[in-house]
């Protein structure tokens, strides 16, 4: 059996591939970081979803970072406040 076969779709896929192209078309932005390290989380071990897990790194790479600077950087904007606050969000999605 073909190990693709075995790769699990992700519910979140295509909202989550639309946000993958625009964090690899975008900077590093404050909030493309956190985009960044929250997809970074949701797709951690996940079978499947491999072209967004190996775009996920490329753009880390793209950023000159590695993942504990990215968490670093990240956590301490989230520390600073909402970092989604405006935009329409009733909560963070990290499911």
């Amino acid at each position: 059996m073909a190990e693709a076969t075995k790769d699990q779709q992700h519910p979140q896929y295509s909202t989550d591939r639309q946000t993958v192209n625009q964090l690899l078309a975008g900077d590093a932005s404050d909030f493309n970081l956190v985009e960044l390290a929250r997809l970074m989380i949701r797709y951690e071990g996940f079978p499947g979803a491999r072209d967004i897990q190996a775009d996920l790194k490329k753009a880390l790479t793209r950023w000159q970072l590695t993942e504990a600077e990215l968490f670093e950087r990240t956590r301490t904007l989230h520390q600073q406040g909402d970092i989604y606050k405006g935009l329409g969000r009733g909560r963070e999605d990290w499911s």
